[in-house]
């Protein structure tokens, strides 16, 4: 009796035990990791990328937004508007310790040219040496599909100061000439961000960015007038909660 009424106790409190109890927590946060003012050669850009999730440790609801809207053109004969962004909601289920797979949808909000459409299927979580990975396929209308992949690192400089390296790149693996799009390797962002945190939840930065388009992409961007290549100054602040 001592033996099944101990085993009946590790069940109820074991991962796999709450698994079967339906997850009774249940859990939030939003986290604005950058919210960040760019000095570009087009004039000063506001980009930003949120993510906010509701659930228990197993599944979740998630939801993300990144973009970019110009604030202060170079030329005043220009209109402030958004340059372009990006939604996505999925459904998060833990398969591992810090890794969680995710299948949802993404929207492409484009203010002049057509938006775009996609189902997505990614994975997301840490790596050996604490590297913050997320990998995302997604498969669009006509044929259309992305992979895009980010990773980053925060290295403490000291209890308050956070050096934060990024990387991301983007492959498409079938070219979209309306919005000036070719097929495999599109481009690379990456960026070094020094932050400092007032409170864990509150930690304003500055930084640098960098952004360059390859392959197809970039000869439609030069045929545009367009440039492929930019670096720009970065100052801004990540929140959650």
């Amino acid at each position: 009796m001592k033996k099944l009424t101990c085993l009946i106790a590790l069940t109820l409190i074991s991962p796999h035990g709450m698994a079967m109890s339906a997850e009774p927590l249940r859990f939030s946060q939003v986290l604005v990791d950058q919210l960040e003012v760019r000095d570009t050669d087009e004039g000063r850009v506001l980009g930003w990328e949120a993510s906010a999730w509701y659930g228990g440790d197993l599944n979740k609801v998630y939801f993300a937004t990144e973009g970019e809207r110009l604030m202060a053109p170079e030329h005043d004969d220009e209109d402030p508007a958004t340059e372009g962004a990006q939604t996505r909601l999925a459904w998060s289920h833990a398969f591992a310790p810090y890794w969680d797979w995710q299948l949802g949808v993404r929207r492409d909000w484009q203010p002049d040219d057509p938006s775009r459409d996609w189902a997505s299927l990614g994975v997301q979580g840490i790596a050996p040496y604490q590297f913050e990975v997320d990998a995302n396929l997604f498969i669009g209308e006509g044929g259309l599909t992305n992979l895009r992949m980010e990773a980053e690192y925060e290295l403490m400089l000291t209890q308050k100061l956070v050096l934060v390296p990024s990387v991301e790149a983007s492959i498409y693996g079938k070219e979209d000439r309306e919005l000036g799009i070719g097929n495999g390797l599109t481009d690379i962002e990456a960026g070094l961000r020094l932050r400092y945190e007032i409170r864990r939840e509150i930690a304003p930065y500055i930084g640098i960015n960098w952004e360059k388009q390859y392959g197809d992409t970039a000869d439609m961007t030069r045929a545009a007038g367009g440039k492929t290549e930019e670096g720009s100054l970065v100052a801004g602040i990540r929140v959650w909660f």
